[in-house]
């Protein structure tokens, strides 16, 4: 028997170290162990048994009393047993339970092992794109860093270029100027020299030609002007039309005048004035003149009684010519002409009102630069041809009445442009774009035959206007562009002025 108890122990220790190995091998120790005991326990049972049978009766008391207290053993170690044997089953389940955990847990640390690596293999093709995407970005970086030098060199030296160039336009520019300034002193003088010959031809031969040969005036040959005029056709154009005004150059700081006081000697404005008080004032009036196209009748001041021009005026113009045949029918004049923009309600006015002298008008360019002009003759109901001219060149302006220049002067917006894109009326003053009418601002009377030209207009178109003779081309708006009018406006179509109402 203590062979068996020490084979089962030898075999218990032999396989000891191997019985937490897995689930399976713990579950199989565990019945060796019981089995082991079992062994261990039945052979000692019989053997106390059969002792017992041995013995004499009178020793059996004990025994029994010794059998009960090893059947009681029994059952509290068979309890015992159960017990360990139910804990150790639990302790299986614990087990088994932490094993398929760490089996989960194993297989979840793989998936996130295989996740981590395809993610660091894509992230590393990325770095390797972005690392060429890099090389490419610098290499293209250099490439326009070297185009942004040449090119950096090349506006460099088209900068001194052009500077230079505007230099020599700059030079070329005085030296025409100086060219028209002589040029105008020239004409002025062969204007002073007519006038002065027509003052005395009258009186000379008063109502009769005058016999023997004709005279001839033999005009002093301007100097010559340089190539620079071959580069400017536009200021060639307006020093042509500035030549045939003949007008001399008037400050612009000194206020204009509707008196034909003489003022320094040698003036045209003081030798016409002569010569025309001799003859007598020309006589010209509307019943000469016919087929001027519709006419415009602004009955009363109301601020409804306004005309608008449509479309205004397309392109900046840096010279303009309004022309018209006026019949005022109030004691001030009020606003022929009226241009506003966004930007400032005032870039082109002929403005009157009654708190201004009877008679001026103020002739307004980019607010509040103007020119106060004398247009008493207006004021005695009669038909009259009235023309403003200006041109950004030197500034220049002339005011023409019935063909004659009332007015004239110089460094009046010199180089200005009157901006596209405004709004304008006939007949009122406008203090917003298209609105803020004012009824002691209002034009009382009738237009007829108005015409605005982008250039500025010569004294031969002008007389061949006044005379009906021919309207001159290239006029940018008329009456035909009259879009709309105030209730009371009344368009009609005469004839000739003379005979609308």
């Amino acid at each position: 028997m203590r062979q068996t108890h020490g084979a089962t122990s030898t075999l218990s220790r032999g396989q000891e170290g191997d019985c937490w190995a897995s689930p399976s091998l713990r579950m199989g120790c565990l019945w060796r162990k019981t089995l082991s005991f079992c062994l261990v326990f039945v052979p000692m049972y019989l053997h106390g048994a059969s002792s017992q049978e041995a013995a004499p009766a009178g020793p059996r008391k004990p025994f029994f009393e010794r059998l009960r207290r090893l059947e009681e053993q029994f059952r509290r170690f068979q309890e015992v047993t159960l017990t360990h044997l139910q804990s150790v089953a639990s302790n299986y389940n614990v087990s088994y339970n932490v094993d398929l955990r760490f089996r989960s847990l194993a297989e979840e640390s793989q998936a996130v092992a295989q996740a981590v690596n395809r993610s660091q293999a894509a992230v590393q093709e990325e770095l390797a794109r972005l690392r060429a995407w890099v090389r490419k970005a610098w290499r293209r970086g250099r490439k326009v860093d070297t185009r942004l030098r040449a090119l950096d060199l090349t506006l460099g030296e088209r900068s001194q270029q052009q500077a230079r160039e505007r230099k020599e336009h700059k030079a070329q520019r005085d030296a025409l100027q100086d060219s028209l300034a002589r040029l105008e002193g020239l004409v002025h003088s062969q204007g002073t020299r007519l006038a002065a010959l027509e003052g005395r031809l009258p009186v000379a031969h008063p109502g009769t030609a005058a016999p023997g040969p004709a005279l001839v005036l033999a005009p002093t040959q301007p100097e010559q002007l340089g190539p620079s005029s071959l580069k400017l056709p536009r200021d060639r154009q307006e020093l042509r039309a500035a030549s045939e005004h003949r007008g001399p150059q008037q400050d612009s700081s000194a206020p204009l005048q509707g008196t034909w006081a003489p003022p320094a000697p040698g003036s045209r404005r003081a030798l016409s004035g002569a010569a025309t008080a001799l003859r007598g004032p020309p006589q010209q009036g509307p019943g000469d003149t016919c087929g001027v196209g519709p006419t415009l009748v602004f009955p009363n001041a109301s601020t409804e009684n306004v005309v608008f021009l449509r479309p205004s005026f397309g392109a900046a113009l840096r010279a303009l010519s309004f022309c018209s045949w006026v019949r005022t029918a109030s004691r001030h004049l009020g606003t022929l002409l009226s241009y506003a923009t966004q930007d400032n309600d005032n870039k082109l006015v002929l403005h009157g009102r009654d708190s201004m002298p009877p008679g001026s008008i103020h002739f307004v360019i980019g607010d509040p630069a103007f020119r106060e002009l004398p247009l008493q003759p207006l004021l005695d109901g009669q038909w009259h041809h009235v023309c403003v001219i200006w041109t950004s060149t030197q500034g220049r302006y002339w005011l023409h009445v019935d063909r004659r220049l009332v007015a004239t002067g110089s460094r009046f917006r010199q180089g200005y442009e009157i901006p596209p894109g405004g709004s304008l009326v006939l007949g009122q003053e406008q203090d917003s774009v298209g609105g803020g009418f004012d009824s002691s601002e209002g034009f009382v009377g009738s237009m007829a035959g108005l015409g605005i030209w982008d250039r500025a207009l010569v004294p031969g178109e002008v007389a061949n206007l006044a005379t009906g003779k021919e309207f001159p081309t290239g006029a940018i708006l008329t009456l035909a562009n009259a879009a709309s009018a105030g209730e009371l406006v009344q368009r009609t179509s005469c004839p000739c002025p003379e005979l609308c109402p």
